[in-house]
Parts: C-alpha cells; sequence; structure tokens
C-alpha cells in the first residue's frame, strides 16, 4: 500500500482481493454507524459494562462487595462510599461494579443457548416446509402465546433459585422471536439461485442451511439480540428481586433493589442506584440495536 493511505485502501471502489473488499465493508459499515450520535452512546455504555466487568477487581475491592460491616450500615455516598453502603454495611459501588459481571454472565448465557435454539427450529421449519413447518411453529406459537416475564416465573419456580436456574429459564421464553426470524429469512432464500445451484451440485440440506443461509441470517439475528439484552436483563433482575435469581450474597442487581425496597423512603441510594444501573444498561443496549438496524436497513436499501 506504498502511497496509499490506510482510509483510500479501505474506501477503495474497485477492490484487488476479497480481503480488502471486506475490511472496506467493515470500514463503511462503520462510519455509517458512528454518524448515528445514539448508537455511538449506546455502545460506549456496552463498553463501559464490560469493561467494569473485566476490570472489576481493579476498579473496586471485592471484599467490600460482600463482606458485613453493621457498624457502617445505611451511610450515604461518601469518600469513603462513593454509593453509600446497604442495610449490611457492604459497599454499594463495589456491589454494583461486580453485579455487572453477573449481569453480563447470564446475557452471554441465555444468548449462547436461544440463538442455536432458534436457528435450529427456524431454518429447518423454513427451508422443508409442510409438516415439519406446521409442527415446529405451532411448537414456537405455544411459547410466544404466553408472556414471556410470566412464563419464566413459572419455568424459574418450577427449577428453583438460582443464576444456572435463571438463565434456563429466561432462555426457554426468549428463543420463538429467533425461530421466526430464522424461518422468515430462510423462506425468502431457500429459492435463490445460489442455493439451486448449491442443491445441483449435491450439497445436503444441512450443508445448505450452514453454509448458504446462516451466514444470511446472522447479521438480523444479531441485531434482534442486541434489541432483546434489555429485555433479557429485565428479566433477570426481575428474577433477583423474586429471589429467583442469584442468591446472596452474590451481588446481583435485582435483588440490591429488592433488599433495599424496605429502606427507600429514608436511604433511597440503596435501591436507586442499582435500579439505576439497570436502566443504563437496558438503554445502552437498545440504542445500540437501534443502531445497528439503522445501519443494516441502509445497507439493504
Amino acid at each position: 500500500m506504498s502511497g496509499v493511505t490506510l482510509r483510500g485502501w479501505l474506501l477503495d471502489a474497485a477492490p484487488a482481493s476479497r480481503r480488502q473488499a471486506r475490511f472496506g465493508r467493515w470500514y463503511r459499515t462503520w462510519l455509517s454507524f458512528q454518524n448515528n450520535s445514539l448508537a455511538v452512546a449506546g455502545l460506549l455504555i456496552v463498553l463501559a459494562l464490560v469493561l467494569s466487568a473485566i476490570g472489576a477487581p481493579l476498579i473496586a475491592d471485592p471484599q467490600a462487595a460482600i463482606l458485613q460491616h453493621l457498624a457502617q450500615r445505611l451511610q450515604p455516598g461518601s469518600a469513603a462510599h462513593w454509593f453509600g453502603t446497604d442495610e449490611l454495611g457492604r459497599d454499594i459501588f463495589a456491589r454494583i461494579v461486580f453485579g455487572s459481571r453477573i449481569t453480563l454472565t447470564i446475557v452471554a448465557l441465555v444468548s449462547a443457548i436461544v440463538v442455536p435454539v432458534g436457528l435450529g427450529i427456524g431454518l429447518p421449519a423454513g427451508y422443508f416446509g409442510g409438516v415439519v413447518d406446521a409442527v415446529l411453529m405451532r411448537l414456537t406459537d405455544i411459547f410466544l402465546a404466553f408472556p414471556r416475564l410470566v412464563l419464566a416465573l413459572a419455568f424459574a419456580a418450577a427449577l428453583g433459585p438460582g443464576i444456572e436456574n435463571a438463565v434456563i429459564a429466561i432462555a426457554l421464553t426468549a428463543w420463538p422471536p429467533y425461530a421466526r426470524l430464522a424461518r422468515a429469512e430462510t423462506l425468502t432464500r431457500r429459492n435463490a439461485e445460489f442455493v439451486q445451484a448449491a442443491v445441483l451440485q449435491g450439497a445436503s440440506p444441512i450443508s445448505i442451511l450452514f453454509r448458504q443461509i446462516v451466514p444470511l441470517c446472522l447479521p438480523s439475528v444479531v441485531i434482534r439480540l442486541t434489541l432483546d439484552m434489555a429485555g433479557i436483563i429485565i428479566t433477570a433482575a426481575g428474577l433477583g428481586f423474586l429471589g429467583l435469581g442469584a442468591q446472596p450474597p452474590a451481588p446481583e442487581w435485582g435483588a440490591m433493589v429488592a433488599s433495599g425496597r424496605q429502606v427507600l423512603l429514608d436511604q433511597w441510594w440503596v435501591a436507586t442506584i442499582p435500579g439505576i444501573a439497570i436502566f443504563i444498561t437496558s438503554v445502552g443496549f437498545n440504542l445500540l440495536g437501534d443502531g445497528l438496524r439503522d445501519v443494516a436497513d441502509a445497507r439493504s436499501s
């Protein structure tokens, strides 16, 4: 690239290789994304959440998040305790920071479950049609017929309290939209020329689904998943609020709100601070998802 700037190489209208075309497409997507200030704000919020979770021991004292100091209970914000202390004298700032780890863990585990399950049901339904489509979509409709939070509460109550059971309960209620999205994407592409060419070359249906259709479905799935992050976080917080999520002394944001509701009028920070953390994180994922959707719509138009 002698004499050519990196920007010029990325924006070259006639790329010389697939690698240059791929990087150029990513760079143009980023340029379109960064023009949306709200989307960039959402990205910064999500990055802050991820960095705080990764560097939690460097940001706050791990012991302050779990050890009880009854002599320091319900203190307001100060230089020693930025966000004050809770009813057991634990530092709320430290609990917020380490609680981000639990939030990201739940989000990551739910995502790792719902995407494969949704694709595994939606892709065959859209590709094969007929009886396969009818059976799989009626199963999806059964789960969609119930409000997600109510169904998650039912599963969580049946499975018992704990973060693992909360993840399973949320995942069992979150996969149907991905199945419908994958089915719709497959229906629009199963008769495409590149699919017919693969069939003529002797490719199996499984090979066609994974090699030809899945890569085209993933962008829509990622955007939908980003938009659903807020709902996953709020559902997890709701389970934690009711005692069905992460168990004490784990610093789970929903459980922190629940423990502070009894002193809300006098020591408002105990419940309000974790509530604000849930709100900001949910807004961040929503803004990021909206930005990604706008970029995708601009590229498809």
